[in-house]
């Protein structure tokens, strides 16, 4: 038998996190340009992670993680696939989707740490200036699926209403 203060608390938990998938009015064209775009373009990276691309992008795996390059490149692969399309189309969980992408962006982030301190060539990156310029793409990229998603709007929102 729960308690009323128990029955509280958990609705208290719920609200909190109610700005993940609550109705939102329809996005700015922009934002809906946004959002389709980085759904394009993670759309295409999970294909050519698990296609052409593949020992490309095994370049960037640190050689710290103790797991195979390929699995993690395939593993990562079917994550930006379902992340492109999720992007593009689930409109109604659009937030929660958002502070996806903004996550797995931070979380691959230390692949591109490694590039560079490795001084590894992949994709064009030959030099040591051109990884570490590539490292302040990470950034962009999660604030583009904030903004995009309107993610980081509607956390401010939650927070402003309680």
């Amino acid at each position: 038998m729960s308690t009323p203060q128990a029955e509280s608390t958990e609705s208290t938990e719920r609200s909190r996190w109610s700005f993940l998938t609550e109705r939102r009015e329809r996005s700015s064209i922009p934002r809906i340009i946004g959002r389709v775009v980085l759904g394009g373009f993670l759309l295409s990276a999970g294909l050519g992670h698990l296609g052409p691309l593949r020992e490309e992008f095994q370049a960037q795996v640190p050689p710290w993680i103790p797991l195979d390059p390929d699995f993690v490149v395939v593993a990562s692969g079917v994550v930006e696939v379902t992340l492109g399309v999720a992007l593009i189309a689930l409109n109604r969980y659009r937030v929660a989707v958002g502070w996806t992408a903004a996550a797995f962006f931070v979380a691959i982030f230390p692949g591109n740490i490694s590039q560079w301190m490795n001084g590894v060539d992949a994709f064009g990156l030959e030099s040591d200036q051109a990884r570490f310029i590539r490292l302040f793409f990470q950034p962009v990229l999660v604030a583009w699926a904030l903004w995009s998603t309107e993610a980081w709007k509607a956390w401010r929102e939650s927070r402003r209403a309680g």
